[in-house]
């Protein structure tokens, strides 16, 4: 995490340039390849100029970590990733809030975790998340892994007391055990709270979703319709390409929500809530754009049900524009061309590890 001073400093000089943008940690992602000489050809058939894909980049074929993602520890990431008995009363498990058959969301603006409780953010889907420079709406959490743990602890959410309650669970199913052995061969007491974390981690570090706009960087001019190429001049045109850009288009920021007009609603006043630092106000990081048709409801709170709406509330308080209906019509379908494929095979529901008398039981309370 960076200095407060170093924060502080970086908040004034970018709220008064329109971005914050920071560097992508090289330990989580592999470089996505620029646009092939291909993709530029097509471009130029469709009436895109060659310069305006220079800021975009085909989405990688896995994003790399600090461990080896072996079959074994993707495998063991899996079965955690599916798992209620990680939670209080074992009804909530990752999958609950970022089911990987609905596009890694549940469709609502604040998920339901423990006793239906509910937090005061919308869940951002998993699909392609490990390449993003940070995690949480916040960033308070630099990578997956960290970010895994964060959830089942959360009282609102999984609600497990502590991290001695999360191994008691694991530790009474001897299949698990022999799945962190296996996952983690080097270590002498593989399972601990950290590679729960480092388990899951690597389970969705290969979530990714190639889409019809990864196959037009790679030169198929027709894998975009007319009207999406439309949409595409429209959305780089308007000024969309500031803070979505990248493999992503999105995932490499920090932006203040309300940068030209202020936001409707200042309730939550994003990494300010972790930092204390004025300077971040209404900053939260720039969500991924990558299967935004198919997440929403949108933004941090999930207040926004309409994507049209979204693009058009975007180029109001961001941009300072107004759109038409045929300008918010043609980014929209441009946007579907980032609806991406579902890896069935990779996201299917596994065999779990069997419940044992000595595995604890629900508690509601």
């Amino acid at each position: 995490m960076r200095s407060t001073n170093c924060v502080a400093t970086l908040s004034l000089v970018l709220a008064l340039t329109g971005c914050r943008k920071t560097a992508e940690d090289p330990s989580t992602s592999k470089t996505a390849p620029a646009p092939t000489a291909a993709a530029k050809k097509a471009a130029e058939g469709a009436t895109i100029d060659k310069a305006q894909l220079a800021a975009y980049a085909p989405l990688p074929k896995e994003v790399a970590g600090k461990l080896a993602l072996t079959d074994a520890l993707i495998d063991l990431g899996r079965m955690l990733y599916f798992d209620k008995r990680l939670s209080k009363n074992h009804d909530v498990a990752c999958n609950s809030c970022h089911d990987l058959q609905r596009f890694g969301v549940d469709g609502e603006a604040t998920s339901p975790g423990h006793k239906k409780q509910r937090g005061n953010r919308n869940s951002p889907t998993v699909y392609n998340a490990a390449g993003h420079f940070v995690q949480f709406w916040d960033g308070r959490e630099p990578t997956v892994e960290a970010q895994a743990k964060g959830p089942i602890l959360n009282p609102v959410e999984m609600a497990m007391p502590n991290e001695a309650a999360v191994l008691k669970t694991l530790k009474s199913m001897p299949e698990y055990l022999a799945a962190f052995k296996k996952a983690f061969p080097e270590q002498q007491d593989p399972l601990t709270y950290d590679n729960v974390g480092n388990a899951i981690g690597a389970f969705e570090r290969r979530l990714i979703t190639p889409a019809p706009w990864d196959r037009f960087l790679a030169g198929e001019g027709s894998a975009l319709t007319e009207q999406q190429k439309k949409g595409f001049l429209t959305f780089h045109q308007t000024g969309c390409v500031t803070c979505h850009a990248g493999a992503y288009l999105g995932g490499q920021m920090f932006q203040k929500l309300g940068l030209v007009k202020a936001w409707p609603s200042q309730k939550d006043l994003g990494r300010f809530a972790v930092t204390k630092n004025e300077a971040e106000k209404m900053m939260f990081k720039v969500p991924s754009l990558r299967n935004v048709a198919k997440t929403g409801p949108y933004f941090h709170d999930g207040s926004v049900k309409e994507l049209g709406s979204a693009v058009r509330m975007m180029a109001e308080h961001q941009l300072g524009k107004t759109l038409s209906d045929a300008e918010v019509g043609e980014i929209v379908a441009f946007l579907g061309a980032l609806t991406g494929e579902v890896p069935s095979d990779y996201i299917k529901e596994p065999k779990l590890p069997a419940s044992t008398k000595a595995t604890p039981k629900p508690d509601p309370s």
